[in-house]
């Protein structure tokens, strides 16, 4: 049986989760009690159950195809998980929800298992926790097998390790920015001949730096990863999550100055760091020349261990 939290379930029915706790007390599942909302007897009957997460407390939980309006549901697409969608493309089910966190769809919390992201509901993915453990999992629709992101991740590497993103929405007006930044094409402009200690390639002796600066104290890190939107916008340096860090971490380096088009890059490349809120540590020449403590400064800030 799977189970969803009330909010979860005023999702699927397209109401607020206010406006659904307010109709679950007028049909007597649940009541108010010491500023919490709690199962009544009822509401236990109907299938309701009390769950504790370490991160947000105690909350209700309802069966997935439980019926709120005289037995009248939502027809709902059906939903595979990680285990189906790994056969398909005859990997593991653990080396698929690692891809699928490369990818932005989820997010690893050590303490309540795969979260969901806001990319992840955009296409169609449903959050559950386990009756018996506790633990948060995600399903997803069939249509994942087919879904453009994830098919190039087999079909463009072959080292094993994804180097696409998943498609977000973005205005017309952003989308043209992106159009400027590729016809301006800096990634061709500038060539990548600068070897680094960990054979990366990059485009210039301060991104050589801060390359081998990554890889000395141990991080995992790649080159020129694609940002997790529709459009072809790469960012200098991205490190993965993991070690209790639910977020990768981006780095971009602006080695220009006084250049109108580069400063036009850089802006639009801000704006979207921001719309898809994902974490950005901006690097100059100035911060170069006290790399160690500026840094591992702004890495600490996003939680990211420096031995």
């Amino acid at each position: 049986m799977e189970y969803i939290s009330t909010s979860a379930l005023a999702n699927e029915l397209d109401i607020k989760s206010s406006d659904l706790f307010d109709k679950l007390k007028t049909l007597g599942w649940i009541e108010r009690k010491n500023d919490k909302w709690v199962l009544t007897d009822l509401g236990k009957k109907k299938g309701g159950q009390t769950r504790n997460n370490p991160k947000f407390g105690e909350y209700i939980v309802w069966p997935e195809n439980i019926s709120i309006d005289n037995g009248q549901t939502k027809e709902k697409p059906k939903l595979i998980n990680a285990t189906a969608i790994g056969k398909h493309f005859d990997i593991s089910s653990q080396r698929l929800n690692l891809i699928l966190s490369e990818l932005g769809l989820i997010e690893k919390d050590l303490a309540a298992g795969w979260e969901i992201t806001k990319l992840g509901k955009s296409i169609g993915g449903r959050q559950f926790e386990h009756e018996t453990s506790g633990a948060n999992y995600v399903l997803w629709p069939e249509s994942i097998i087919q879904y453009k992101r994830l098919l190039e991740v087999f079909k463009e590497n072959s080292t094993d390790q994804p180097q696409t993103q998943t498609a977000t929405v973005s205005s017309p007006q952003t989308e043209t920015q992106v159009a400027n930044i590729n016809k301006d094409n800096f990634r061709e402009k500038f060539e990548a001949k600068h070897r680094t200690i960990d054979g990366h390639y990059v485009r210039s002796k301060a991104e050589m730096l801060i390359d081998n600066w990554l890889y000395q104290y141990g991080l995992v890190h790649a080159y020129e990863r694609k940002l997790p939107i529709d459009e072809d916008v790469y960012c200098d340096f991205y490190i993965p999550s993991g070690n209790g860090r639910p977020q990768a971490v981006y780095i971009e380096f602006w080695g220009l100055e006084n250049d109108p088009k580069y400063t036009e890059r850089k802006n639009t490349k801000i704006e979207i760091y921001k719309r898809e809120g994902l974490s950005l540590i901006e690097l100059t020449d100035a911060d170069l020349q006290n790399i160690d403590d500026i840094l591992a400064k702004k890495l600490r800030q996003f939680k990211v261990p420096i031995g």
